[in-house]
């Protein structure tokens, strides 16, 4: 008889731990995939960031006022900064350089992705560096300050490098 009963008690033993352990198991489970979907979550709320981030940039970009200034500095002919300067004055030159410091700023934190910038400004950011970079350069010398528009610099820097790894990589 109590053989009989220590083996009933046993079997309930044992369902009692494959219940324990079935329902931990879940559990855990219910935990992996809540952690996975929070992950997946997050991503999904970068690249919607990040393409919101670019859209506003291409707004701004794509509006009459900066068309007009782009086209306007892309155009002007100087020898260098001071017959820039008496010429055309700097401030718009800076107001368009600012903008593309802002996309390397924001390149160099990683906060938008060089695929998208690449997708969206590469024709505007090189035509721009190459009209500017002179006077650019120029500037940096008179005032002593190497951090003007350095970050524009990057950011054609950054896209000359995507550009030679793209060719290298489908030569």
């Amino acid at each position: 008889i109590w053989a009989t009963k220590f083996r009933n008690f046993n079997q309930r033993r044992v369902r009692m731990v494959d219940i324990q352990t079935i329902s931990i198991a879940v559990a855990s489970a219910g935990v992996f995939v809540a952690a996975i979907y929070y992950v997946l979550q997050i991503r999904h709320q970068n690249r919607m960031r990040q393409t919101d981030l670019v859209m506003k940039l291409y707004v701004q970009f794509s509006s009459l006022e900066f068309q007009k200034l782009w086209e306007e500095i892309l155009k002007r002919e100087a020898k260098d900064l001071d017959d820039y300067r008496h010429k055309y004055g700097t401030a718009e030159l800076w107001s368009v350089g600012l903008f593309f410091e802002g996309i390397g700023i924001l390149l160099k934190r990683k906060l938008i992705d060089i695929e998208l910038v690449d997708d969206m400004f590469t024709t505007p950011i090189k035509w721009t560096w190459l009209k500017i970079k002179d006077i650019v350069l120029e500037a940096r010398k008179v005032r002593n300050q190497p951090e003007i528009v350095e970050w524009f610099e990057y950011l054609y820097n950054e896209m000359k490098k995507r550009e030679q790894k793209l060719q290298y990589s489908t030569a």
